[in-house]
């Protein structure tokens, strides 16, 4: 109960920027940990120690927004509060990615290859299914769609059956973008210098990668607030009805968000890098 316990959901919300570099710290904390206790499987293991170290704060977070649901009555507060718990999971989604992509580059490739040899897989099967020129048409618009509402699925479902587990979800995210980063950083350096390759590396993804983050975590906070509720009883009380009420407007937010992360990666990115 160390690193865990930095920041409580109501300072977090008034200084959201403390959350980059706590993302920051688990993320060096996790890959440290994993390569010195489980270096064959570090990959995924420093997944689980970051996961372990989020789950405190998310947890926290939860049950902080399910009992503004309650006692809130206004739609659009209740949404306005929420927004702040959004704002600083981002900086905590920048804060690990920040600290993975700073690993991948600094650390020799020897290292670097096996602790995210999982993450470098899931890319390479990932870039395997879209074989030949990217040619942006509405095909690989479902395609992305389809599959980003797969992982919103899982966030709800994490959320509500393990209370925080879209955390998981998120921090794997973090470690496969944060890969993929690296990896563009390394390879533009000689061409680009080491400011554009950085730029070009966090903007290529980042683009879409925002606001897929955002709707993952809109969804994980829609499925962790009716856990929440489940757990306190509210199930059998008329503020049952407004948590779920919430939720489902949480998780239309959430669908509404990927719809337009899918668009700007099918159409958009490509174009600009």
């Amino acid at each position: 109960m160390v690193i865990e316990s930095f920041v409580s959901p109501v300072e977090a919300e008034k200084q959201p920027w403390k959350l980059l570099f706590l993302g920051l710290l688990y993320a060096l904390v996790g890959v440290f940990l994993a390569q010195m206790v489980f270096a064959e499987q570090a990959s995924l293991v420093m997944v689980f120690f970051t996961t372990m170290a989020c789950i405190p704060l998310m947890h926290s977070t939860m049950r902080l927004e399910e009992k503004k649901d309650t006692l809130l009555i206004s739609e659009w507060r209740i949404l306005n509060e929420h927004r702040k718990a959004i704002v600083f999971f981002l900086f905590l989604f920048f804060g690990l990615c920040l600290g993975y992509t700073l690993l991948y580059v600094l650390l020799p490739e020897s290292f670097s290859s096996n602790i995210f040899a999982i993450q470098s897989k899931t890319i390479y099967s990932i870039n395997s299914r879209i074989s030949g020129s990217f040619e942006p048409n509405a095909r690989f618009f479902f395609e992305i769609l389809f599959n980003n509402f797969k992982v919103m699925i899982f966030c709800i479902l994490f959320s509500f059956i393990y209370g925080s587990g879209s955390i998981f979800i998120i921090v794997w995210n973090a470690t496969v973008i944060s890969t993929a980063i690296g990896n563009l950083i390394r390879s533009s350096l000689v061409s680009q210098g080491i400011h554009q390759a950085v730029s070009y590396g966090f903007m290529r993804y980042f683009t879409h990668g925002i606001p897929e983050v955002t709707a993952y975590l809109v969804a994980g906070l829609a499925g962790g607030i009716i856990s929440v509720a489940v757990i306190r009883n509210d199930i059998a009380t008329e503020k049952f009805e407004g948590v779920m009420l919430d939720a489902a407007e949480l998780i239309a937010l959430s669908v509404a968000i990927l719809i337009v992360a899918a668009y700007i990666e099918t159409y958009i990115t490509p174009v600009l890098f």
